[in-house]
C-alpha cells in the first residue's frame, strides 16, 4: 500500500509486540529514560513506543524490498528507531541525518554515519540511497517542494521514500503552535493527496493502494489529537 493509517491503540501496541519477537525493539528502558533525564547516565532515549506502528511497517517494506546491502537513510535521526533496529537485521551499509548536535551519541556509532545537517540540503552525492526513511519528521517546518526535490535527488532509480506523518483526514488547525521550534502541521486528506500530486513531478510515485480512512485517535499531543499516517513512494 502506499498509504495506510494507524487504526487503534492496540494495533500499534501490537507492532512493539512483534518488534519484540523479531529482536528489533530497541527502546530505551524505562528507568534508563529516568536516569538519563536526572542526569546520572548518559546517551540518547531511542525510540517511543506511541511509534510503533510506522518503524514496524517502515523495517518491513525495507525487508521485503530491498538486500541488507542495499544504503539507507534515515532523515530526523536523532533518538530514531529506524536505523538501531535496520543495523540489527544486518543491513550494513545505514546513514542518519539530524540537525541536533547531539546525534553523534546514538546507539553503534562505529556501524552507522551519523551526519549533522539539513535534511533540505544534504551533503549526499546524487542517486546515493536505495531508501530514505523519515518517522514522524516532516510534518515539523513542512516545505514540499524544497523536501521533495531533496529526496528525489539523493535516491536511486527505484529507491524507496518511507514515511510516517501526523495525521487526521479532517484539517486540524495548528497555525499558532511550534513543535522543536518549528511550524507544525498535521496532515489531512487533502493534504496528503496534494503531496503525493507534487511528488510526481519528482519522479515519485506511490507504491499502491491509497486509505485515507481514520476510526481513533490514537494520539494526544499538546491539546490535539489525532492519529498517524504512513506512506511508501518509489522513484520511477
Amino acid at each position: 500500500m502506499t498509504i495506510e493509517v494507524l487504526k487503534s491503540a492496540s494495533e500499534n501496541k501490537a507492532a512493539r509486540i512483534e518488534m519484540r519477537k523479531k529482536g528489533i525493539d530497541c527502546t530505551s528502558p524505562f528507568y534508563v529514560r529516568i536516569a538519563r533525564k536526572a542526569g546520572i547516565v548518559k546517551g540518547i532515549n531511542v525510540g517511543e513506543s506511541c511509534k510503533s506502528w510506522d518503524v514496524l511497517r517502515t523495517v518491513q517494506i525495507i525487508q521485503a524490498k530491498l538486500s541488507r546491502k542495499s544504503p539507507v537513510l534515515d532523515i530526523g535521526a536523532y533518538a530514531s528507531e529506524v536505523l538501531c533496529a535496520l543495523h540489527r537485521l544486518g543491513y550494513e551499509k545505514l546513514s542518519g541525518v539530524d540537525l541536533n548536535p547531539k546525534l553523534k551519541q546514538m546507539p553503534y556509532q562505529d556501524k552507522i554515519n551519523y551526519v549533522v545537517s539539513d535534511f533540505m540540503q544534504m551533503p549526499f552525492e546524487d542517486a546515493s540511497f536505495s531508501a530514505v526513511t523519515a518517522i514522524s519528521v516532516i510534518e515539523h517546518g513542512f516545505q514540499r517542494e524544497k523536501l521533495l526535490a531533496e529526496i528525489s535527488r539523493i535516491l536511486k532509480p527505484k529507491g524507496y521514500f518511507i514515511a510516517s506523518v501526523d495525521y487526521w483526514p479532517e484539517k486540524i488547525d495548528t497555525h499558532h503552535i511550534q513543535a522543536f521550534g518549528m511550524d507544525w502541521t498535521i496532515f489531512s486528506k487533502e493534504d496528503l493527496s496534494a503531496f503525493i500530486k507534487e511528488a510526481e513531478k519528482y519522479d515519485l510515485k506511490p507504491c499502491g493502494v491509497l486509505h485515507f480512512d481514520a476510526s481513533e485517535r490514537v494520539v494526544k499531543w499538546k491539546r490535539k489529537q489525532y492519529t498517524f499516517a504512513w506512506l511508501a513512494m518509489q522513484k520511477l
